[in-house]
This record gives C-alpha cells, sequence and structure tokens, in this order.
C-alpha cells in the first residue's frame, strides 16, 4: 500500500486524512511532528504515525503533501530534500509549479485543491497538472477536476473561495427566515434543503445552462419570477464578480512578482 506523508498538519490536512480513512485507504500516514496536538490526535484516532522530523517525513513517503501556508514555504523547503522524481503534492494557494520546482528540485511538483468537505469525501478536487498518482490519493476526497494548465488552476482557485462566500449569503438567507419567525433549525434546513435541490437538479442535467435551468423555473406569472425581477434590478452577481476579480488579481500578482525574482 502507498504511504502518506503530511508536512504541515492543520485543518485542511486533517480533513484530508479523515475523508482518506472513510474512503477505506489503509495505507500509512505520516505526519509531520509541528502541531503536535493535532497530530496525536489524528494518531490516535485515525491511525497515523508522528515522525520525528520533517525530512522522516519525507524519507518513508511516497508521496508527499504540503499544507504549510505559503509564506512558510521557504522555511520548508530549507529543511527538507526530496528523492528525485518523488511526488510532491502542494495545497499552498498562489504558489506555482515553476516556484515548487525551485524550492524543491528533482522532486514532480504537482497542485492540488480541495475543501474542508473533504472529511466527509464530498469535496471538489482540483489537481493541476494530469498526475495518475496524485489522482490516486486525492480522487476519493470527492469530485475530481483534473486541469492541464496553470491559469485555468488560479480560476479554480477562485472558485474555491466562492466556497467560503456561499456561507455568508446562506446565514443571510437563514437570517432572513428567522427574522420573519421561522425558527433556527428549520430555517436552516429549508436554506441548505433548497441548495441541495438545486445542486442535484443541475447536476443530472448538463445538457442546460446553470441559466436555463433558473428560466425554467422563473416563468412569468410565478412568484420566483417576481423576486428575481427584484435581484436582477439589484444585482448582488456584480458584487461577487468584483470579489472574483479582487482574488484573480491578487492570485496573479503573486505569480508575477515570483517570476521576477
Amino acid at each position: 500500500m502507498h504511504s502518506l506523508g503530511i508536512l504541515g498538519v492543520g485543518e485542511l490536512t486533517e480533513k484530508v486524512v479523515i475523508g482518506l480513512r472513510r474512503s477505506g485507504f489503509d495505507g500509512p500516514i505520516l505526519l509531520s511532528p509541528r502541531n503536535a496536538d493535532r497530530a496525536a490526535m489524528l494518531a490516535r484516532e485515525h491511525a497515523c504515525q508522528v515522525l520525528p522530523s520533517n525530512q522522516a517525513v519525507v524519507d518513508q513517503a511516497e508521496l508527499v503533501l504540503i499544507g504549510v501556508r505559503p509564506h512558510s514555504l521557504a522555511e520548508l523547503a530549507e529543511e527538507i530534500s526530496l528523492r528525485p522524481g518523488q511526488r510532491l503534492v502542494s495545497l499552498a494557494a498562489g504558489i506555482s509549479l515553476a516556484q515548487l520546482a525551485s524550492a524543491f528540485p528533482g522532486a514532480l511538483c504537482v497542485r492540488a485543491m480541495l475543501s474542508y468537505a473533504a472529511q466527509y469525501n464530498q469535496s471538489t478536487v482540483v489537481v493541476c497538472p494530469p498526475d495518475a498518482l496524485t489522482t490516486e490519493y486525492l480522487a476519493p476526497l470527492g469530485k475530481l477536476v483534473v486541469l492541464h494548465g496553470e491559469p485555468e488552476f488560479e480560476l479554480a482557485t477562485v472558485a474555491a473561495c466562492m466556497n467560503g462566500w456561499f456561507y455568508f449569503l446562506l446565514h443571510d438567507l437563514q437570517q432572513w427566515l428567522m427574522d420573519k419567525g421561522l425558527p433556527a433549525a428549520e430555517a436552516r434546513a429549508l436554506v441548505l434543503g433548497n441548495l441541495q435541490d438545486c445542486v442535484a437538479s443541475a447536476g443530472q442535467q448538463p445538457e442546460y445552462t446553470l441559466k436555463a435551468l433558473g428560466q425554467a423555473i422563473a416563468t412569468p406569472g410565478t412568484f420566483t419570477a417576481d423576486g428575481l425581477a427584484v435581484l436582477m434590478h439589484q444585482p448582488v452577481s456584480a458584487t461577487w464578480g468584483a470579489a472574483c476579480e479582487v482574488v484573480l488579481d491578487a492570485l496573479l500578482t503573486r505569480s508575477q512578482l515570483a517570476g521576477s525574482k
């Protein structure tokens, strides 16, 4: 069974471990010793091994997953030396393949992105570039999207930020129902249930655009159409688009600055 090494035991990599074990992965999962409390919990509850150093993890792992913050990558690179051709999968947002190759010479570098839903095996899992071993490890964590180019990956990063923004939209919708007198649990169930209905329906009808699916519901004379008219008059989408532009600009600026060094 393949062995997975994790450098940077944080919130996201914890979810990866939980999801892998839920999916039936029973190979060795080797953890770096930092963030000792979380590593100890994963060792105790999910059959992981905490090794004495980052280099020990690299030496024993077939694939190394990096979950450190982008600003900590340079420090990590000084501590470890990977084998030629060893898989290095980075979850560090905004760090390009060129930067990874420079920091970890000889490694076969791959970028990946996923969400906290990985612990339930329901995450969108984005991988760039295509790599069979990486997808073998990460595919059980959810729905796999493989991208060939980094420009597309940066757009996928923007889409991943939407994951966090959605919670605030859903909160506002729940709060409106609560303000009108609906109990919190029922309001939450209705908001999440309707979102799940939308996602399930759209997923089963890929031949239709998302707008077409909405238009089929918001037909003239319906209550849905009445509300939509208000939304179109004051389009929230413009604000969301602006937020997307800010994130994409930051990603591209970081990449350009790194390339000029």
